[in-house]
């Protein structure tokens, strides 16, 4: 999808769910519920589910969480601007009762991705979110921001120290912010999951068991012995979780 046509294809997706019939000229039809449904995971990669008054909002964290500069277009991105107002809209409808959150990301930016993280944890309805092939780096954050987590058994997520690319001057105070973004993650993560704060460092400084590189891969059920994710599960069990949790 071109960046250029999101903004335009959004501004149907916030007006109360619904299509207004006057943006169409005379004699062309307006998309039936389905095809909208099909033009939203297009274009923001999201699907309502459940009747008219009882909805389930799924949200999908793919590929690359992108910050404040354009990745290239040949990556699959999740854009923080684009979600960012998904959960402001969420919060608001009346007739969303809860929201699931399928993540499989390699991680990204740190800022926006726990800019989408702090909001979620925020949030007053129900939320639950699925680790599903991956969720790496600052997808541990995203993992654990919902009410209640799920994990594949086959899934994976990788826990390292902060890393950053492009031009670093080699002084303290470089090295002082460094220490205090990986405390605001590890901070993020112990207050909204079961892990220490002692365990969760020393898997991300774990030396011993990626090649070229430092941290620690946990799979699904280790993910849950860790106390990082509360359950493995499938989907069901996450939408289960949901509809017995509505408010």
């Amino acid at each position: 999808m071109e960046r250029k046509n999101f903004r335009n294809s959004r501004k149907n997706t916030y007006s109360n769910n619904s299509t207004n019939n006057s943006e169409y000229s005379p004699g062309e039809k307006a998309p039936t519920g389905s095809e909208k449904q099909y033009e939203r995971i297009q274009n923001i990669g999201s699907v309502i589910t459940g009747n008219k008054n009882n909805k389930i909002y799924c949200l999908t964290i793919i590929g690359q969480i992108e910050g404040h500069t354009y990745l290239p277009e040949e990556n699959k991105t999740t854009k923080y601007e684009h979600i960012i107002p998904e959960l402001v809209a969420i919060e608001e409808d009346p007739k969303i009762k809860g929201l699931l959150i399928l993540l499989n990301t390699v991680g990204g930016d740190i800022e926006a991705g726990l800019a989408i993280a702090e909001l979620i944890a925020g949030m007053s309805k129900p939320t639950v979110s699925m680790v599903i092939g991956g969720g790496h780096s600052i997808g541990v954050p995203l993992a654990v921001c919902t009410d209640k987590s799920f994990i594949a058994k086959t899934a994976t997520m990788v826990i390292h120290p902060v890393r950053t690319t492009g031009t670093t001057l080699g002084t303290p105070q470089s090295f002082e912010y460094l220490r205090q973004m990986q405390e605001r993650i590890a901070n993020f993560v112990v207050e909204n999951s079961k892990i220490s704060k002692k365990r969760f460092y020393e898997l991300c400084m774990n030396t011993k068991e990626l090649d070229m590189d430092i941290g620690t891969v946990v799979e699904g059920q280790q993910a849950v012995k860790e106390g990082i994710i509360d359950e493995c599960g499938t989907l069901t069990d996450a939408l289960k979780y949901l509809y017995r949790n509505q408010k």
